[in-house]
């Protein structure tokens, strides 16, 4: 049966009792035999525990241990911060990104899940339960996002309120949680907006949904050679972008409007709106009351506010841009054929950025083998040429 070890304290006892017989005149080799060890095990415990006593081996006991709680903790550290490092970068914010970034290093670093959960700080349980979808997150999601989007000011809290006066039984979490997801937030600073104010004093912003849905006009000036002004009435469609008709005069009153009018009128059809400022030959009684009368309706844009045209007024930038400024009209006649030139070549050729790089209205050719009308005869065939034959060579 093996014995035990003893211990730091009964080694020091048994060597100050060595010490005691040696200096008593005894042998070493008596005082070995006395303290019931061999020699060897004697002087090992000489090279030990030579010259300490019972406190200070105590002490150094716990300097041991010690040590060994630090170098594990210096240990448990180091494993703490390769897992951090191999981590996704970012914080861990929410419970599915730690559940995945703890099984991606359980299979790299080869780490238990205790571990890795507990230096990641995520809790075991939420660890191995997996989350379970409701079979109502897809509608909820979608009409959340459609509010978000109607009242782009509003935060979570006042859409959930929303959410629950339609009859969803949610509370702020859940929605915070799924406008989180979806990334929704409410800016800090947002773009300013001009509005259109009907008579009744409502608030309506007109946009164009489709062809002959709303015109627009305005007027520009400018000069001739001779330093004469020169007036251009601009309409243009605001949801195709075509110029539809640039009435060049040296004045132009609101009887002059309404002729514009009448003939896009009797050639294109009665728009839904016209969109205009508040110049005084837009808001004249005869021009109102003629728009009225054929089935249109005004759409004056804020006093001030002429971004709220504008359509027309990037219209007419590029106009002046790419015309005016470039080009001396040396007498009425000719501003009148160059920018009836430039107008056509606006719709049916120069490339518009909204349109996708395409003209607001291209030309179109008939095909070859278009049917002609029955009161036009169709051109005859050219005259094809004699082919000569070639020599053979034999």
């Amino acid at each position: 049966m093996s014995r035990k070890r003893p211990k730091p304290e009964e080694i020091v006892a048994k060597l100050r009792q060595a010490d005691v017989l040696i200096g008593q005149g005894t042998s070493v080799a008596e005082a070995i035999r006395a303290i019931g060890v061999s020699e060897v095990t004697y002087y090992r415990w000489r090279r030990e525990f030579g010259g300490l006593k019972t406190d200070q081996v105590r002490r150094m006991k716990d300097l041991e241990t010690e040590n060994q709680r630090l170098r594990k903790a210096i240990a448990d550290l180091t494993l703490d911060k390769l897992i951090l490092q191999e981590a996704a970068p970012g914080k861990l914010l929410s419970p599915a990104r730690r559940r995945a970034c703890v099984e991606h290093i359980m299979l790299t670093m080869n780490v238990s899940e205790r571990r890795t959960c507990r230096a990641l700080g995520q809790h075991r349980s939420t660890q191995r339960k997996v989350p379970r979808g409701r079979e109502d997150e897809a509608a909820l999601t979608a009409d959340l996002v459609a509010l978000a989007e109607r009242y782009g000011r509003y935060g979570y809290r006042k859409i959930c309120a929303l959410l629950k006066a339609a009859g969803w039984f949610v509370n702020d979490k859940r929605v915070e949680r799924i406008w989180r997801r979806e990334g929704l937030k409410v800016p800090t600073r947002q773009p300013k907006r001009g509005r259109l104010w009907d008579n009744d004093g409502s608030c309506l912003r007109l946009r164009p949904e489709r062809r002959d849905h709303v015109w627009s006009y305005d007027f520009v000036e400018a000069r001739t050679h001779d330093g004469r002004k020169v007036r251009m009435l601009n309409v243009i469609d605001e949801f195709t972008r075509e110029c539809l008709a640039i009435r060049v005069a040296r004045k132009l009153k609101a009887a002059d409007v309404i002729d514009v009018l009448s003939d896009l009128f009797i050639l294109r059809g009665v728009p839904e709106h016209v969109r205009s400022d508040n110049g005084p030959e837009f808001v004249a009684k005869n021009v109102q009351a003629w728009i009225m009368g054929v089935g249109a309706k005004t759409a004056y844009i804020a006093p001030g506010s002429p971004w709220e045209n504008g359509f027309v007024e990037s219209f007419n930038a590029r106009l002046r841009d790419e015309l005016l400024d470039g080009e001396i009209f040396y007498s009425l006649r000719e501003a009148q054929i160059l920018i009836e030139s430039w107008r056509r070549h606006y719709n049916t050729v120069r490339p518009h950025g909204a349109l996708g790089y395409r003209p607001p209205a291209p030309e179109v050719f008939l095909p070859a083998f278009t049917a002609w009308p029955a009161a036009l005869t169709p051109p005859a065939p050219p005259a094809k040429r004699p082919v000569e034959q070639r020599p053979t060579v034999h």
